[in-house]
């Protein structure tokens, strides 16, 4: 199935940030919009901006930690837009402390919404893609995924691996098939999980947002964005000595 296909596409934690720019984007391309998030009335405002461009465009509350609730609110927005070509797995937190200073609650909130929530998200879009035996999952993991990192990122940087390690499992399980599965590993955009971070690397909203939606329009199994600095970055990380790496991370 071609990427020109994937009409009907849902997106969470679409409120702000990369979840809200990919929103705009694909509604710049006439898609089908199922957006979901905490911030329901952010959701409604934005939805009304979209419109005019977009094809129908639902929206829904959903917190993912609250796993149980995940599999309804996905099937009742598959049946408001006719079906679901592509889910964008994209709700995620940044809080985190370094391990063991008594900020465990930070770190266990993030490794629940990143990996359990995300858990929750891809159960409930395979069950969906299994049914009609086709569609698009698309896991936004992190650059921080491949190599660990240290400190307050620690916990963040564990979730974002067992994601992308869970894409993996499922890419070797749908090789072949009319099921895709995309991982992005975003490195520095500028968004608001991000304030505050001082790099050169920094890419402004808008292109990281193009990088991510040019890899997910790609179906790229495993994507790097944007491609530059993060494809060689990534390669550094993964195959350099830990004496040379942890002074990068």
């Amino acid at each position: 199935m071609s990427a020109t296909t994937r009409q009907k596409i849902l997106i969470t934690g679409a409120s702000s940030g990369l979840g809200e720019g990919m929103a705009r984007q694909f509604a710049g391309k006439g898609r089908d919009l199922a957006l979901c998030a905490r911030r329901l009335d952010r959701l409604d405002a934005l939805a009304d901006e979209l419109r005019p461009t977009a094809g129908r465009v639902a929206t829904a509350r959903l917190d993912v930690t609250d796993t149980d609730s995940v599999p309804g609110v996905f099937t009742a927005l598959a049946d408001e837009i006719g079906g679901l070509d592509r889910v964008i797995v994209n709700a995620g937190s940044g809080k985190g402390a370094p391990i063991g200073t008594g900020m465990a609650s930070a770190n266990i909130e993030t490794v629940q919404t990143n990996l359990v929530g995300a858990l929750a998200q891809v159960e409930a879009a395979m069950e969906i893609f299994r049914a009609q035996d086709h569609g698009h999952l698309v896991l936004v993991s992190s650059m921080s995924a491949v190599r660990g990192l240290p400190r307050a990122q620690a916990a963040y940087s564990a979730s974002k691996a067992g994601l992308a390690t869970l894409g993996q499992g499922l890419q070797a399980e749908f090789a072949g098939s009319a099921i895709t599965i995309s991982v992005l590993l975003p490195g520095y955009i500028e968004t608001d999980i991000n304030r505050g971070v001082e790099t050169a690397m920094m890419t402004g909203t808008e292109q990281g947002v193009r990088a991510m939606v040019s890899a997910i329009e790609n179906e790229s199994s495993w994507a790097p964005v944007p491609r530059w600095p993060w494809i060689p970055i990534a390669a550094a990380l993964r195959h350099l000595p830990s004496a040379i790496t942890r002074r990068m991370v």
